[in-house]
């Protein structure tokens, strides 16, 4: 049992560490990268932000529960952990929208690029996502801990997810369980006919774009996008969508690893791998700390000592011969 925490310990703290170093690295380089800073790559760095938020709101008590051999979490602790947890989630459904949205735009009616993508409608759009979350967030937390909870304290996962506690709670929670399941259906559902609809539409543009170059630059900017939509609504809608009073305990633990695990882990991959913009950036941003580190290890070598030139011995045998001379006068 000791050896299955300490593999559960080492197994997430490597997902971890990757998922810390990859969404770093894509902040890093939209930030520093001037040529980034466009529609596109703002809303990228707002989904690193998400995806560093909600893999950092779970993995890390769930390790040192592991590491310490405990299973223990606070009341409090609970509470912002589901209501963090489901914030980030629902902001990232609805910034993935506002993502698909940039494409069409960019794609579309790219003569309209600048002006309903300008700074100020990219900040609001984002600031939408982000409020969303925060809202939809709130009346679920709150509606979830309103119960009384009497059936134990143990749940069945390893952090706390709102059907998991609803599974503990006094009164019967059919109701409560049916308008979660509407809302998340509802919310999920609108954000993906918005998507559908947006790539249908490109999918049209880039078909009667005449030239080959031009077709592989407009799939290369938007299939990535595609790749994440496609892993996160299909983790997340059968992880919320399925009846949770049916639900076996083992299928809700690997089903919630896969959505709030696999997501911000692979997401930077994603993104990383066809962009060849991010590629450049990265590998600016990458190759002074390697060349920082050979500097580093430079005075590592062994110094060869330099002779003194010739006249240097010249004007020193010279001064040593005066000297000499005027001893012998005394």
């Amino acid at each position: 049992m000791r050896e299955l925490q300490l593999l559960h310990f080492w197994l997430f703290l490597g997902i971890y560490l990757a998922a810390l170093l990859g969404n770093s690295l894509i902040i890093t380089a939209v930030v520093c990268d001037h040529r980034l800073h466009t529609p596109m790559y703002f809303f990228l760095l707002n989904l690193s932000l998400i995806d560093l938020g909600s893999i950092s709101t779970t993995f890390p008590k769930s390790m040192a529960n592991s590491l310490w051999d405990t299973r223990a979490i606070s009341y409090l602790g609970c509470a912002a952990q589901l209501f963090l947890f489901t914030f980030l989630i629902v902001a990232e459904c609805c910034l993935l929208t506002v993502m698909a949205y940039d494409r069409y735009v960019a794609i579309c009616k790219p003569l309209h690029y600048g002006t309903l993508l300008g700074n100020r409608a990219c900040v609001h759009m984002a600031a939408a996502a982000w409020g969303s979350g925060f809202l939809n967030s709130l009346i679920h937390t709150g509606n979830t801990f309103s119960i009384p909870l009497c059936k134990g304290n143990a749940v069945d996962q390893f952090f706390c997810e709102i059907t998991q506690i609803l599974k503990l709670s006094c009164s019967h929670s059919y109701l409560r369980e049916v308008g979660l399941i509407v809302t998340s259906f509802i919310l999920a559902f609108g954000c993906f006919i918005f998507i559908v609809l947006s790539y249908v539409q490109i999918f049209r543009a880039v078909l009667r774009i005449p030239s080959e170059q031009g077709r592989h630059k407009a799939f290369s900017t938007c299939l990535p996008h595609l790749a994440v939509v496609s892993l996160y609504v299909s983790t997340a809608m059968f992880a919320y969508l399925k009846p949770p009073s049916i639900s076996p305990p083992s299928l809700d633990l690997v089903v919630a690893v896969l959505y709030s695990v696999v997501p911000p882990a692979v997401n930077p991959l994603i993104y990383s791998l066809r962009n060849q913009e991010l590629k450049d950036a990265l590998k600016k941003l990458i190759h002074p700390a390697v060349f920082r580190s050979n500097k580093l290890l430079m005075p590592l070598h062994k110094h060869e000592p330099t002779l003194p030139e010739p006249e240097v011995f010249a004007h020193v045998s010279g001064a040593v011969a005066q000297l000499a001379s005027n001893v012998t006068s005394l």
